[in-house]
């Protein structure tokens, strides 16, 4: 069976909503697009973060920055780091976004060259890896901006590398008022009451108030409650939680003490007794939710644990219980997103704990690789099964990633943690550590970094240094050594005052940047 998609009835708004329809008008703008949004159903909304891909959807779709990020009361993000992952009370590590910058030395062997000196030298801390291989660190720790026009942190490109913190529920009305209804969007705000089915999919949804509502192809962005595609047509739901058991958040907005110190230019994730805490900088405020399992503490407990991290880190000793929110997640995705006429976009097809602010990236994910299927007059069972393919392949691969960051955890100090380490990962979450004793990390040898140990896509590598998994040792080295015929300590350690040179001479170009808060008062919010 073959549909047609020239009428598209997406229904809910939030970000997945406005986003589908913003990716659709400005790409498909011979289509009908009709959104049809609830005001009885509130988004969740509470602060999203995302990664730097946000950035060729806003390409593709034509959003200018500065005004996305005035409407969306966004911020810059260059990094998210993990506090207390690897042990309670660490120094904590980074995940910095952009192209790996080799210093001098690092060329030809590439990030071996620092697990030599980490090897050669263990008290070297891994927060030193972070600021070798990456010039941008000096302005994430010391606070700073800089479009870096003249190169002088390395590769980092803010054009490209740089992600944001945003207002949810801003962001969507933004989308809405000034870019998809502008366009010819039509938005219809109604509740849908009764969803019509038949052996081709959806025949029409029935409004509150009667109106009948038809379309060739209908995009289900409800949020969890996925009414279109998991209520309507009963797509089985494949639950992650075996192997992420977070299930539950408290969330709440906090004001600024003072701003200019706490607008970070990164996202803060802390690991507590039974899960973690994010904060992401608005511009407005500050969101921050504590995720847990509610197999190990009870809500109360959890909101107790949570204020007293707020207490501790933000001095909020007074906040009351009315101003958090709780949240119910179901982590884990449909077998199919795709099925008949109706596709899943945003928390209707899956979700994934947002510990790498992956919010979002399932939604500008999926949403690009739809479009070369809606171009076609009409969609066939093939399209259909290739899309749902690639979007179950991306959401697992980007689950795989979360995963890593609790199956190197060195934490058992409580039962969660305790837990979490004796857990049986998916065989493709061995095959990206699996290869330490034999010099590398699998997903180094086997993807990108074969025999020279680079890495484009460098997440495996911070997540694992961060957490004291390395790719070599130094019985690896020196079994090396016979081969090579090289005197690896006598190399690094010519190499290693070029190193520091170069990481202070990074601090002090950072020095003369104006702060992350002045460039944004300065250049975007006024």
């Amino acid at each position: 069976m073959t549909y047609k998609t020239d009428n598209i009835v997406i229904v809910g708004g939030g970000s997945a909503g406005w986003m589908s329809a913003a990716t659709l008008i400005a790409t498909l703008p011979d289509k009908n697009i009709t959104v049809i949004e609830s005001p009885k159903v509130p988004t969740i909304g509470v602060g999203e973060s995302t990664v730097q891909l946000i950035r060729p959807w806003m390409h593709l779709v034509g959003l200018d920055e500065k005004e996305f990020m005035r409407g969306s009361d966004a911020t810059y993000k260059m990094s998210i780091k993990f506090n207390d992952f690897y042990k309670k009370g660490d120094d904590g590590f980074h995940y910095p976004f952009g192209e790996v910058h080799y210093p001098p030395g690092t060329e030809e062997l590439g990030m071996k060259a620092w697990y030599l000196k980490k090897s050669f030298y263990p008290e070297t801390s891994v927060l030193d890896y972070y600021r070798t291989f990456f010039p941008q660190m000096s302005l994430i720790e010391k606070g700073k901006f800089s479009e870096n026009r003249n190169g002088e942190f390395g590769r980092f490109r803010p054009d490209r590398d740089v992600a944001f913190h945003l207002d949810a529920v801003k962001f969507a009305n933004w989308l809405r008022d000034d870019f998809c209804l502008p366009k010819g969007v039509q938005h219809i705000s109604g509740l849908v009451e009764v969803v019509n089915v038949d052996d081709s999919g959806i025949t029409n949804l029935v409004l509150e108030n009667g109106e009948v509502i038809e379309g060739d192809l209908y995009i289900d962005c409800t949020g969890f409650k996925s009414l279109l595609l998991g209520n309507a047509l009963q797509e089985p739901f494949v639950s992650y939680e075996d192997k992420l058991p977070n299930n539950k958040a408290w969330a709440v907005r906090l004001e600024y003490k003072n701003k200019k110190k706490q607008l970070k230019n990164y996202t803060n994730c802390t690991a507590l007794d039974n899960g973690w805490v994010w904060e992401t900088p608005t511009w407005s405020r500050i969101g921050t939710g504590y995720v847990y399992c509610d197999k190990y503490v009870t809500k109360e407990n959890a909101l107790l644990e949570f204020k007293e991290h707020l207490s501790k880190t933000f001095g909020e000793d007074d906040i009351d219980d009315s101003r958090f929110r709780e949240i119910d997640m179901k982590t884990g995705i449909h077998e199919r997103i795709w099925v008949k006429n109706v596709i899943a976009i945003g928390l209707s097809a899956g979700f994934i704990e947002p510990l790498e602010s992956n919010g979002l990236y399932t939604v500008h994910e999926f949403l690009l690789p739809l479009l070369r299927f809606l171009t076609k007059e009409n969609v066939s069972r093939f399209d259909q099964d290739m899309y749902n393919r690639l979007s179950v392949q991306t959401f697992e691969n980007f689950a795989q990633f979360v995963m890593l960051h609790y199956a190197l955890s060195g934490r058992r100090d409580t039962k969660y943690w305790e837990d979490i380490s004796t857990k049986c990962f998916e065989e493709k979450i061995y095959k990206r550590v699996a290869d330490l004793s034999s010099g590398g990390l699998a997903e180094f040898s086997d993807r990108h970094l074969l025999h020279k140990y680079h890495n484009p896509d460098h997440g495996t590598h911070c997540v694992a240094t961060g957490c004291n998994y390395f790719a070599i040792d130094p019985s690896v080295i020196k079994y090396q050594e016979f081969f090579d015929k090289v005197d690896h300590k006598k190399m690094i350690d010519q190499y290693i005052p070029i190193w520091n040179r170069l990481k202070n001479q990074m601090m002090q170009l950072a020095d003369r940047c104006p702060s992350h808060y002045e460039y944004l008062r300065k250049e975007i919010h006024g």
